[in-house]
């Protein structure tokens, strides 16, 4: 099982005392799907699974439904959560292609190790495992809500595309690319537990949105400012991949010289390295965690008013848990 981080055990225990039984399950799921696979594609699918993680959105899913009504309850909830887990990990897989990525969580990544071919495979298998473990428990809500989630993920990832090397992209563009590509799953997280514990899943879904917009923010700020060693890659990753996120944006408002740079020639880490530094010095980064606060805090005011105290707990700890994991 992976082993969770101190905010993680926190949200953890807060949730009740059936939530990490049921994260027991999920780990057992995941690890069972994993071995299950076999030659060639299964050790790669086993190698990313392992990789761990902090198995945010599943536990999302599992704060947001409560405590399970019954066996068949309980069944609906891990499935549903290791399908999101599934899921979110196919989509890193699939990112370590199109960005040539070495390093994933400071481990080499599938792409790596075996090539673009055996990667995408790897992913395209996590992506059917996850929708296979929805519909052995017949919850077709959660089929719906994933495949809208992953909808939104391939066109994040076609605007993302579009936008590479594009240092004129607007704050409203680059948002919708990061509630596309990051908040929908965390959403569909919300709104599939919602529904298995008896909630209005529209409130939750803003919530997870809100959440999600908030950790992309705060994950492209330390792309910038590093270090590696936290981060499991280079500093500047995204700015190699020609990828602009919200720093350089705001940085190219403030700075025309960073405006006028072409991101095709910064090649190379100490070349990346120099341009986050000079973003850096504008107050970009500043403002963008600023802009993740005031998101958090949205998420937090969304909860509705009528949801019980242990549940809006157990959720204000996940929306503080999204800053902690950057401070």
């Amino acid at each position: 099982m992976t082993d969770p981080t101190p905010q993680t055990a926190e949200l953890v225990l807060a949730g009740g005392e059936h939530v990490p039984g049921l994260l027991r399950e999920v780990e057992a799921l995941l690890g069972q799907e994993a071995i299950s696979w076999g030659e060639p594609v299964g050790p790669h699918g086993e190698q990313t699974i392992s990789a761990g993680g902090k198995r945010l959105r599943p536990l999302l899913l599992l704060l947001v439904a409560g405590p399970p009504a019954g066996p068949e309850g309980s069944a609906r909830l891990v499935h549903g959560a290791a399908a999101i887990e599934l899921i979110h990990s196919a989509t890193l897989v699939h990112d370590d292609v199109l960005d040539n990525a070495a390093l994933r969580r400071g481990r080499p990544t599938v792409f790596a190790t075996a090539g673009p071919e055996m990667a995408t495979s790897t992913g395209d298998l996590l992506f059917a495992r996850a929708f296979s473990l929805v519909t052995s428990v017949d919850d077709l809500l959660a089929v719906q809500e994933l495949s809208e989630a992953c909808s939104a993920l391939v066109r994040g990832e076609l605007l993302q595309r579009e936008d590479a090397w594009n240092t004129a992209v607007t704050v409203d563009r680059y948002l919708e690319r990061c509630r596309l590509k990051t908040a929908a799953l965390f959403e569909a997280a919300c709104a599939i537990g919602a529904d298995a514990g008896g909630l209005d899943p529209e409130p939750l879904r803003d919530f997870g949105r809100r959440i999600g917009l908030a950790f992309q923010l705060l994950d492209d700020v330390l792309d910038v400012s590093g270090p590696p060693e936290r981060t499991g890659k280079p500093r500047g990753t995204d700015l190699l991949d020609g990828t602009v996120t919200l720093p350089l944006i705001l940085a190219a408002e403030r700075d025309p010289s960073i405006a006028a740079i072409d991101l095709r020639s910064v090649t190379g880490a100490e070349a990346a390295a120099e341009l986050c530094d000079r973003i850096e010095v504008t107050g970009a980064l500043e403002e963008s965690r600023a802009r993740a606060l005031e998101m958090v805090a949205e998420a937090k005011d969304s909860l509705p008013a009528d949801l019980d105290a242990d549940r809006r707990r157990a959720l204000e700890l996940v929306a503080d848990g999204v800053v902690a994991r950057y401070s």
